[in-house]
């Protein structure tokens, strides 16, 4: 393993690569050490302890604590990835977007230029309102308009700063740069987490010391365990592909017999990735952040009447879980329907003399690859609700017994750690790991890819190069 480690540092166009990328991550994490001005850094992160089940312990994760400690890197790359969603669902319903989408390169270009654009505008618009928010809950030192501009124009800076150093990894280093700037915040995190768990399990400090008390020992192991099977179970679900056999009939060019040959047309099961997760956790957010809002304080105007909803539209609550899981799905749907289009696929098989067996050219043949692609992203969809509703019940359990009427009837002599959840941080389980893992898993793919070109042996063994996805059906 380490010849094959020192091989990236052999090949000098992928020794610059992965220097220059080591090299704007350490940026990166070193202006996430720089705090905003005229903020009490002390009673926000008081505030923070007490949300770090909630919301704003959710966003901070994906910050990589930036937003705990309101750095100049605050807003993170989220501002950015709200802007990319924005401008996708866009170009389904916005003609003029989705015809300058197939023009190529240079259509690519244009709407990465306004993507920029928009995201400046969140970038202010965002800033803004923790300005304003920081403001109304006396987290500032120097209240005022002029903390309010300091406050836009420095988290402004930083989230385009941020998007630069992401596109300039991708240009210049290895990997995705946005992808890569989330996977750095994420494992960060990871120390303080395993400190977190080491003192409620009481390690060092004698038996029954932690806050798990005499069931330390067997619930570390159980989650150790527990994090081993989710790693394999979502590189095993991302590699995981449903491949339909496709033959190509032989053709007469010129004096030469084309084709002939068989192949295979990959559907992978999760075409999607995280981002039907982060499209339904973005539009659950709303009714919470309806919740900072004076009028739907307690006692406010719109409290008397939608108060008892948006408390079951907590993060938490089976309301909330119940339409968490069904956004998944129909994000997950619609995030194919934007990158995999099975009329186009079928028209270019009957091009090229393509067929699959049994199923005749043309419209049978979009409906069969239609039928199997509803199938394999249902399973899809239900793999990520079972990963991202596992970090949910660790920390905050199933509040079965907050459902109105039958709740405290039926669920209330459930045990507590069911109930109430483990307290234990997401970056053992959940959305934080799909991350870090598909990551990391297209990180050494494009690495191997490199090596293989230059004929070095790659990570794996024999082969050469990472193994194919598995099949499924």
């Amino acid at each position: 393993m380490f010849e094959k480690l020192a091989n990236i540092f052999r090949v000098p166009d992928l020794r610059k690569r992965v220097l220059f990328t080591l090299a704007m991550l350490a940026v990166y994490r070193l202006g996430s050490h720089i705090p905003t001005p005229g903020i009490n850094t002390d009673a926000l992160q008081k505030a923070f302890e007490q949300q770090q089940g909630g919301l704003l312990g959710f966003y901070d994760l994906f910050s990589g604590g930036n937003l705990r400690r309101l750095t100049i890197f605050a807003l993170g790359i989220m501002p950015y990835i709200t802007a990319s969603i924005i401008l996708q669902l866009l170009t389904v319903v916005w003609e003029p977007l989705a015809r300058l989408q197939k023009e190529g390169d240079l259509g690519r270009r244009k709407i990465t230029q306004w993507t920029r654009y928009l995201t400046l505008i969140l970038s202010v618009l965002q800033s803004m309102g923790i300005a304003v928010t920081l403001e109304k809950q006396n987290f500032v030192v120097n209240p005022g308009f002029s903390f309010i501009l300091m406050t836009i124009i420095t988290l402004t800076t930083g989230s385009i700063f941020i998007m630069w150093l992401g596109e300039q990894i991708t240009e210049r280093g290895v990997g995705n740069g946005m992808s890569l700037l989330i996977f750095s915040g994420i494992v960060v995190g990871l120390p303080k987490a395993v400190v977190e768990l080491a003192a409620k399990a009481g390690i060092g400090r004698g038996a029954g010391g932690g806050q798990w008390g005499a069931f330390a020992l067997p619930a570390v192991v159980f989650l150790v365990v527990l994090m081993i099977l989710v790693v394999a179970f979502i590189v095993f679900m991302e590699r995981s592909e449903r491949r339909i056999p496709v033959q190509y009939a032989k053709r007469v060019v010129g004096r030469r017999i084309m084709g002939g040959q068989s192949t295979h047309l990959p559907l992978r099961v999760n075409s999607g990735g995280v981002m039907p997760v982060i499209f339904a956790s973005s539009l659950l957010s709303i009714p919470q952040m309806l919740t900072l809002s004076n009028a739907f304080k307690p006692g406010g105007t719109l409290n008397k009447f939608f108060g008892p909803t948006l408390d079951q539209l907590k993060w938490g609550e089976p309301l909330y879980t119940l339409l968490y899981g069904v956004g998944i799905i129909f994000f997950a749907y619609f995030y194919v329907s934007i990158v995999f289009n099975p009329s186009d696929v079928a028209d270019n098989m009957r091009k090229y003399g393509g067929f699959i067996p049994g199923i005749r050219p043309g419209h049978r043949t979009r409906d069969y690859i239609n039928d199997v692609l509803t199938r394999v992203t249902l399973v899809g969809g239900l793999y990520l609700i079972a990963i991202s509703l596992i970090p949910e019940w660790m920390i905050a359990g199933i509040h079965l017994d907050h459902i109105p009427w039958i709740g405290p009837r039926l669920f209330s002599g459930f045990p507590t750690w069911i109930l109430h959840g483990l307290g234990v941080n997401f970056y053992f389980g959940g959305t934080s790991l799909l991350i870090v893992v598909g990551v990391a898993m297209d990180t050494v793919n494009q690495i191997e890819s490199q090596l293989v070109m230059r004929h070095y042996e790659g990570f794996t063994s024999r082969s050469g190069r990472v193994r194919g996805r598995r099949l499924w059906g």
